[in-house]
């Protein structure tokens, strides 16, 4: 989404022209729910310069709709959105939408929002001498407006007969979004039954993050102009495959690609730092999966065989590894990356990229060794066999996943008071959900996660 900074009063022009009458900007929360405020096209100029306002506690909100206080936030102050006049996109029926910088009313970032705590870890990368692209992959599965399973249907895995029967569907999410600027790698069916897959293009962290909000409102427009509704729960239906939000990610210096050094010899040419990148991801993932599988129902997506990269490891195309390398050339023409498999679409993609950038970052200040290639299918392996490999799965249950956060490199990529915020909305969710069995659970919150 990344583009030149367009002046106020040309934007507004430019989105009178198009038939835009609305304007509204986005601001996430540690729950990964989106909020957004609204404004007369004729206001965009105001909207980026003043903003509009928004109680502090809208980082609080939890999936029941109920508010999670911190010692840093309560309904006491103001902070501002202001419009990124850059990331505006025009979008059907006289809508326009992009992200908003959250500040306080001094003009000051807040430390809290997710988009500015991804903005400092690239800022802290930069220090370094490093730059880095993103790529993101949303899984979703089409329901009933309502959320209610629909009617059984013949379906392929990966088939062409799931696009046939989608094709008006997909051609128009495509359509959408290719008139909003976001770049569209490929769209697929996905494993489960009415479950598609939409690829972005890499992209500058930032701007990659942005467009996984506009992407998920462009499914979201689609999908009701067409009767039905996305599911981006980490687990739709208790008894299918989950949806994963996997992250592509590459570091380069001096324009060198850490993945793909020419100069070294070594198998997959990652380079040293590289090589220390990789085992950061790795060293740290336990204590990340509050930001990336840290929901009450991502667990149950977390199982050895499903391809949600349970077995931490890596691998050369190893889909069943927590870190899948893809070796640049003629197949990748993006260049060579790291795929973390890990992350689930309840996970708040800036807060999802910075942990994962800083776990990167850390492997390379602390110069952490490669572990050795997994090469194996880990997800045929029993307990015996990974033992005997030296091997070790993810958590499962949230309450042991947010115990393994206090402390962490995650923890403190994220500083207290980002950090304050994601914990007390998903200890809440334990608290509010617990008693509901699994069918329950993921009926309860099959849309939350929707625009």
């Amino acid at each position: 989404m990344s583009s030149s900074v367009p002046d106020a009063d040309d934007l507004t022009e430019s989105l009178t022209r198009q038939g835009v009458r609305v304007v509204a900007g986005w601001a996430t929360n540690a729950s990964n729910l989106v909020h957004a405020k609204s404004m007369p096209v004729e206001r965009t100029a105001a909207f980026v310069a003043a903003g509009a306002g928004m109680s502090p506690v809208h980082h609080g909100y939890s999936l029941d709709g109920s508010i999670q206080l911190t010692p840093f936030y309560d309904a006491v102050g103001d902070l501002r959105m202001r419009l990124v006049p850059e990331g505006v996109r025009v979008l059907p029926g006289g809508l326009a939408a992009g992200p908003t910088h959250v500040v306080t009313q001094d003009g000051e970032p807040d430390p809290t929002a997710p988009r500015h705590v991804l903005a400092e870890m690239v800022d802290r990368l930069a220090a370094a001498g490093l730059t880095a692209r993103v790529g993101h992959e949303l899984e979703f599965v089409l329901v009933a407006p309502d959320g209610s399973a629909l009617p059984h249907a013949a379906w392929t895995p990966y088939g062409l007969s799931a696009l046939v029967d989608r094709s008006a569907l997909i051609g128009e999410i495509v359509d959408v979004a290719t008139a909003a600027g976001l770049g569209i790698e490929q769209v697929h069916a996905e494993y489960g039954a009415h479950q598609l897959e939409v690829s972005l293009a890499p992209e500058t962290p930032v701007a990659a993050a942005d467009s996984v909000i506009l992407l998920k409102t462009v499914i979201g427009i689609v999908t009701r102009a067409h009767g039905l509704a996305a599911s981006f729960s980490p687990v739709p239906f208790a008894s299918t495959v989950g949806n994963g939000a996997h992250q592509h990610l590459s570091l380069a210096s001096e324009g060198v690609n850490l993945f793909d050094d020419p100069a070294v010899t070594t198998p997959h040419r990652i380079s040293t730092r590289g090589g220390h990148a990789i085992a950061g991801v790795l060293d740290g993932l336990i204590g990340a999966q509050a930001v990336l599988t840290g929901s009450i129902v991502s667990g149950r997506r977390l199982r050895p065989g499903l391809w949600s990269g349970a077995t931490i490891c890596w691998g050369a195309e190893n889909r069943e590894a927590a870190v899948r390398f893809l070796a640049g050339g003629p197949s990748n023409p993006h260049g060579a990356n790291i795929e973390a498999k890990l992350a689930d679409p309840s996970a708040n993609p800036y807060l999802a990229s910075a942990v994962l950038l800083g776990l990167a970052h850390d492997g390379i200040q602390r110069r952490l060794p490669l572990p050795p290639e997994t090469v194996r299918d880990t997800g045929q392996l029993d307990d015996a066999d990974r033992a005997r490999a030296g091997l070790s799965l993810v958590l499962t249950d949230q309450g042991a996943i947010l115990d393994a956060f206090t402390g962490s490199v995650a923890e403190r990529v994220l500083g207290e008071r980002a950090a304050a915020a994601l914990i007390a909305v998903r200890r809440h969710e334990r608290d509010a959900f617990a008693g509901l069995a699994p069918e329950q659970l993921c009926e309860r919150l099959r849309l939350t996660w929707s625009i």
